[in-house]
C-alpha cells in the first residue's frame, strides 16, 4: 500500500476538522471536492460564498462549512481574542481587523486556537512565510517543544532504499541554519514524526559533506556534535552520522564508508545540515525521481498548521491534508 493511502485510511478512524483558507485557488476547490468524497476530513472554506460558488462549479463541496469572515458572526469574536493574544505586541482593534479580513491565514488560526477547526493546510498561492508567520504568532510551539520545524514526507517510486521508497526530510521548510542543540531537536521530533505517520521504526542520518570523520571543517563538527546530542537525548531511537547521502541510504557504500554504524545504508529518516541543503535536495528529488513530495509539514507546534509548495497539485493537497488530519488525532 502506497504509504499516502495509509495515511489516508488513519485519517478516516477519527475524521478532524481542517481549513482550506485559499479558495481563490482552483486547485484548493478541486482537493477539497475529493476530500469530501473520500471522506477524509471534514472540511473549513474561508471566503465569500457567492466567490466560493462560483469557482466551485463542476465541484461538489456541498459538505464543507464555508465560513465568510465579512458576514460571519465568529468574526468579531476573533478580534477580541487575536487583541488579546497579540496586546504586549501593541495590536489595536483596527490591526487585528485588517489582519483577519484582508489575510484568511489569520483567520483560519485563530479558528484552531479558539477550538473550531483541528488544522489548516494553506500555501498553494502564497510563499511560506505568508502560511507560517500567522501559525507561529498564533498557534505557537506545542508546551513540550522548544522551537517548531518543517519536513517533507518523500515517496520516490520504484525505490528500494528508505522505507521502500519512503523518506523523511528534515528540515526543508523553516529553520534557516540550525545549530548543533537544534538539529538534535529536530532529529528526535523527525523520528516522532515518521514513527507516527508511515508506522515503521525510523533510522535517523544527520547528513553532511563529510562521513565519520572523512572531511575536517566547522560545518562537520556541527553536525557531529548534533549526532552526539541526539543519540544522549532520544536513546530510544537508532540515530547516526555525519554521513554523506550515499552512506546513509546505500547498503553497498555504507559498507565501505561506515562500516561500523547501525543506521548506515538503511535510513529513511534524512537530517540536512541547513535550509538551503533540505530544500535543494527535497526538490531535486521530486523533480529528477519523479517522487512524491508533502509539506512542509510542521512539528513541534500546537496544532498541525501545515504549508503547500507553490506548485503543488490538487492531489499534493489532499495528502497534506491527510498527513494534517493525522497530526491533530495525536492532539489533545
Amino acid at each position: 500500500m502506497n504509504f499516502i493511502h495509509y495515511i489516508k485510511e488513519h485519517a478516516k478512524k477519527d475524521k478532524k476538522k481542517i481549513i482550506l483558507p485559499e479558495t481563490m485557488d482552483i486547485r484548493v476547490i478541486e482537493a477539497a471536492d475529493k476530500i469530501l468524497k473520500e471522506n477524509i476530513a471534514d472540511l473549513i472554506l474561508i471566503g465569500k460564498e457567492q466567490d466560493i460558488v462560483r469557482i466551485s462549479k463542476g465541484y461538489d463541496i456541498s459538505k464543507a462549512t464555508i465560513i465568510d469572515p465579512f458576514s460571519s458572526d465568529l468574526t468579531e469574536t476573533l478580534i477580541q481574542e487575536f487583541i488579546n493574544l497579540r496586546k504586549h505586541k501593541g495590536m489595536t482593534y483596527e490591526d487585528a481587523k485588517k489582519l483577519l479580513l484582508e489575510d484568511y491565514m489569520y483567520y483560519a488560526c485563530m479558528l484552531v486556537k479558539m477550538g473550531y477547526a483541528n488544522g489548516v493546510v494553506s500555501g498553494a498561492c502564497h510563499s511560506s512565510s505568508n502560511t507560517l508567520r500567522p501559525a507561529l504568532q498564533i498557534i505557537k510551539a506545542a508546551p513540550n517543544s522548544s522551537f517548531v520545524s518543517a519536513f517533507f514526507l518523500m515517496f520516490v517510486p520504484d525505490c528500494k532504499y528508505g522505507e521502500n521508497g519512503v523518506f523523511l526530510f528534515a528540515d526543508a521548510g523553516l529553520k534557516q541554519n540550525p545549530c548543533s542543540e537544534e538539529l538534535a531537536v529536530i532529529s528526535g521530533t523527525s523520528a516522532d514524526s515518521f514513527q507516527f505517520l508511515v508506522g515503521k521504526e525510523p533510522r535517523v542520518a544527520l547528513l553532511s559533506h563529510s562521513t565519520k570523520g572523512s572531511a575536517q571543517h566547522e560545518d562537520v563538527d556541527k553536525v557531529v556534535k548534533a549526532v552526539s546530542l541526539a543519540k544522549k537525548k532520544y536513546p530510544q531511537y537508532k540515530i547516526d552520522g555525519e554521513f554523506q547521502l550515499d552512506a546513509a541510504i546505500i547498503p553497498e557504500v555504507a559498507k565501505i564508508k561506515a562500516p561500523d554504524s547501525p543506521i548506515a545504508g538503511t535510513a529513511n529518516v534524512l537530517i540536512f545540515p541547513d535550509l538551503d541543503a533540505g530544500n535543494i535536495g527535497y526538490k531535486l528529488v521530486e523533480r529528477l525521481a519523479k517522487a512524491e513530495a508533502y509539506g512542509p509539514i510542521t512539528q513541534g507546534i500546537a496544532s498541525p498548521i501545515n504549508d503547500l509548495s507553490r506548485g503543488c497539485s490538487s492531489d499534493d493537497i489532499v495528502g497534506v491534508v491527510a498527513i494534517t488530519a493525522v497530526q491533530a488525532q495525536s492532539k489533545k
